[in-house]
């Protein structure tokens, strides 16, 4: 067979969680727990919604599909996100009754950043962050939806972090380097992901993972990680190399598009029974528990 070059991130990322395998350990298991303390915070699950923008309504439904897996996730009690949006398209978010992490770009309009993350402490969110990995596009500095992105400095990231008193979470972290330096400008989780592919030949997540959590190790900041997160079995995996929580991306479109809140819900419901089996299967009782010992690589 004929050797193929393959820059694509997410298809690297797919072999990558595909080559890990699971070994069963069935005598003494018994049913597995979910429940998930992040932030001093009791949830359902280690799953996460991810940090969508710009959704409109669909199927000629009301509400916008950033509304509608807010309240998915509100029912299903797990850790909302979301991303790029001006703040009267937040407030709607956060009138649905989800704990909502804000992400915001890096814009140029540095004025624009402390605007929104104000905003969105005073609107009653959860957490807020910043999406590092828009930083940069193909011609420079990117430009998302007509808006102009910029470095971000340690101490920038430090101001922002400063500026509140909720959990600040750095988003695009694929390194140990940045890893480290979330840790030191004092954020309280950093979200490990390549953004759906946006760097040719990046590392997977769950790759990097084991050294991030080693890096990291008596430091107080949660490790979440996305991209490819489709099923209880790629949580599993990700909880196993050291996250604290998995966040599905592209994977909930499908059910969000056609079935709006119940779509998302089921979804969600899904992973998590998912994961609950191979926990109790692989004789991990709590997700604190789990470890890498059932893993296997091809």
């Amino acid at each position: 067979m004929a050797y193929t070059r393959l820059s694509d991130a997410n298809e690297i990322t797919q072999r990558y969680m595909d080559s890990i395998l699971i070994e069963e350990r069935l005598i003494d298991s018994v049913k597995a727990d979910l429940k998930t303390i992040l932030f001093d915070e009791t949830f359902s699950m280690p799953v996460m919604t991810p940090a969508f923008s710009h959704l409109g309504q669909m199927n000629g439904r009301d509400k916008t599909g950033l509304e509608e897996y807010s309240i998915a996730a509100k029912e299903c009690n797990i850790l909302n996100f979301c991303g790029m949006m001006e703040n009267d398209m937040f407030q709607k978010i956060v009138d649905t009754g989800a704990k909502t992490v804000r992400i915001v770009k890096p814009y140029a309009d540095n004025g624009k950043v402390k605007d929104q993350i104000a905003f969105a402490k005073e609107a009653g969110a959860f957490g807020v962050g910043m999406d590092i990995d828009h930083i940069f596009g193909m011609t420079g500095y990117d430009v998302v939806v007509g808006e102009e992105m910029a470095a971000q400095t340690f101490d920038m990231l430090k101001s922002y972090v400063d500026s509140v008193d909720i959990p600040f979470i750095v988003k695009g972290v694929l390194s140990v380097t940045d890893a480290v330096k979330s840790a030191d400008i004092g954020a309280k989780a950093i979200i490990v992901s390549h953004h759906h592919g946006r760097l040719p030949y990046a590392v997977p997540p769950m790759m990097i993972l084991p050294e991030i959590k080693e890096a990291l190790k008596g430091r107080d900041v949660k490790i979440i990680v996305d991209c490819g997160i489709a099923s209880g079995a790629d949580v599993y995996k990700a909880l196993a190399l050291g996250a604290d929580a998995a966040a599905v991306g592209r994977s909930m479109m499908p059910h969000l598009e056609s079935g709006g809140v119940k779509g998302v819900t089921d979804f969600l419901k899904n992973i998590g029974d998912e994961l609950r089996f191979i926990m109790s299967c692989t004789g991990f009782e709590n997700v604190a528990d789990i470890d890498p010992s059932a893993l296997r690589m091809i």
